[in-house]
């Protein structure tokens, strides 16, 4: 069962690993492992060791060709902006990461799977084996298709988070509730879309589409925010 889950993963990211076993112990938490020491399982701990070092320097060289008329602070500040535990966590929401976790039945019974510091880990662990796995130019062109495309072009270097911007708009402006609404789910197990909708109050904002909810529901939020935007609300 747990291959066919990491099967359906790499299917879902357009990947296939050489090794196998490096994607399984990039998913695999220092709690599975106090349980099952029967076994040879080895923990994401080294991975993430590795895979913060190649973000730091992907990042650095995705900014340095992006900006470059800007100063090396500005960069330095813009990097931790996004190598940080809330951005990386993020990342790994928007792919869907936690669903894959091995994780111990004291961890996952604490919610481990939600976990920012957990997700933000897995995320760098998962960089740390695809690098080993298969080089650096393809980590880079997964950042560049799957990452990269989340941060702002302008002003503070933010991941974008659509949903907590609107609703913090809808609070300031009395809009009403944010509901987010799955109105349709398509293709096979191993390549779905989620289609959402987004309400304000009684009234449809926007809709967004995604191979995870979370990915469709941050699609929803970015279309609800620009109209709100040209509505001047």
């Amino acid at each position: 069962m747990k291959a066919n889950r990491f099967n359906e993963l790499q299917q879902r990211l357009e990947l296939r690993f050489r090794r196998g076993a490096l994607l399984k112990q990039a998913f695999t938490h220092t709690s599975y492992v106090n349980e099952h020491r029967h076994g040879s399982v080895e923990d994401n701990e080294r991975l993430e060791f590795l895979g913060d070092a190649v973000l730091q320097l992907l990042v650095s060289e995705h900014l340095y060709v992006s900006y470059p008329q800007r100063p090396e602070g500005e960069l330095t500040r813009m990097r931790a902006s996004i190598v940080c535990e809330p951005s990386l966590a993020r990342f790994a929401e928007l792919l869907d990461f936690g669903s894959y976790v091995l994780l111990g039945r004291g961890e996952e019974q604490l919610g481990g799977r939600q976990r920012p510091a957990l997700l933000a880990d897995l995320f760098e662990s998962f960089i740390g084996a695809l690098y080993l796995d298969q080089g650096l130019e393809q980590v880079k062109s997964f950042l560049a298709e799957r990452v990269f495309p989340h941060i702002e072009n302008d002003g503070p270097m933010l991941v974008k988070d659509y949903k907590s911007k609107l609703q913090e708009r809808a609070q300031h402006s009395s809009l009403g509730p944010v509901e987010y609404r799955v109105v349709e789910e398509r293709g096979p197990a191993h390549d779905r879309e989620f289609v959402v909708e987004v309400n304000l109050g009684d009234e449809r904002f926007g809709s967004g589409i995604g191979r995870t909810k979370k990915e469709a529901e941050q699609q929803a939020a970015s279309e609800a925010w620009r109209r709100l935007l040209s509505n001047g609300e």
